[in-house]
């Protein structure tokens, strides 16, 4: 948090020129790359750099966390150096990079990202759906809007346009003074019209965004009339702006569902394992005991029979010397 503070309040000076504040993110920049290089080399004494499985550099958000530090350090280097003929600010400009250092410590953050990366494929499909939904609708409003939008009224005698000017001839009735003559380029400059096919596309996309969509099918209206030209329009809305843009969420969705499922998954693995590990250590805690006390009981076994056979020689030797001195006088 405390790098995209610091990239927030940096403000950057045309000609290479600072102040104060700059100096100063400038010197706690160091501060920075000293953190999160000393992070960087604890997370590969830990885990190791790429060697095993679980190494350092086998996770794609440790790559993307040693990046961001190796082009923080070779930048502090190049600055402290000052070679001619290199722009240590090109180097810089990748420190915008960093706040994407919180994901790879934010679980939550990687499974949203992930989700979003996986859905590239199934936005693809869709994005060619939508493609085709425009196309579709451009050579429909082609063939039926074209040049509906070039007239207006025009004053009879000075032939001046209003002062406001709609398109006219449908349900659009000029004021008196003035007549509906086909000599005005259309509203918004002509840009948004279905003259030809690359502006009926601009057209189709701009409605499909719901970004003014009512002005168009109005303007329809003013000019052709109000019969049958709403339908265009509703379908277009319908299918373009929210059945697909709908699909797009599910699929989103759907993505985001799939990654949570795949880390709940590792994660009850993980604690499966750690369980299994501890039970496996118990289990040769426990046989380590028992054959200590195995071992212990069997030398106690010898150690008993050994002081029964000294005790048998000892009253042998005792009887030995009582039958002698019975026998000699």
């Amino acid at each position: 948090m405390g790098t995209c503070i610091s990239l927030a309040v940096f403000t950057p000076l045309p000609n290479g020129d600072t102040n104060a504040t700059n100096d100063f993110l400038e010197e706690i920049e160091i501060i920075f790359t000293v953190i999160f290089t000393t992070e960087c080399l604890m997370r590969i004494v830990a885990l190791g750099f790429i060697a095993h499985p679980t190494a350092y550099l086998r996770n794609s958000w440790n790559i993307l966390d040693f990046t961001i530090v190796m082009i923080g350090m070779v930048s502090e280097v190049l600055a402290i150096l000052q070679i001619e003929g290199f722009d240590v600010k090109a180097l810089r400009a990748f420190r915008v990079l960093r706040p994407l250092r919180l994901i790879s410590g934010v679980p939550s953050l990687q499974i949203v990202m992930n989700a979003i990366l996986m859905a590239i494929i199934p936005l693809t499909n869709i994005a060619l759906l939508v493609l085709f939904v425009i196309i579709i609708y451009s050579i429909i409003g082609l063939e039926l809007f074209m040049g509906a939008f070039h007239k207006t009224c025009l004053d009879i005698q000075t032939g001046e346009m209003m002062e406001d000017p709609t398109p006219c001839g449908g349900i659009f009735h000029c004021p008196n003074g003035t007549e509906c003559r086909g000599e005005w380029e259309g509203p918004q400059w002509g840009i948004t019209c279905f003259d030809n096919f690359g502006q009926a596309i601009l057209t189709v996309f701009q409605c499909i965004t719901l970004e003014g969509w009512t002005d168009m099918l109005y303007w329809i209206h003013d000019s052709q009339g109000n019969t049958w030209q709403f339908i265009y329009f509703v379908t277009m809305v319908v299918l373009g702006a929210f059945f697909v843009m709908n699909l797009i969420l599910g699929v989103l969705s759907g993505e985001f569902s799939k990654e949570k499922e795949k880390a709940q998954s590792r994660g009850d693995f993980q604690r499966l394992r750690a369980q299994q590990q501890m039970e496996e250590d118990l289990q040769g805690y426990v046989d380590w005991i028992t054959q200590a006390e195995e071992m212990a009981e069997t030398e106690d076994l010898q150690n008993a029979i050994k002081v029964d056979l000294s005790s048998d020689k000892t009253n042998n030797c005792r009887t030995l010397v009582l039958l002698k001195s019975a026998m000699l006088p």
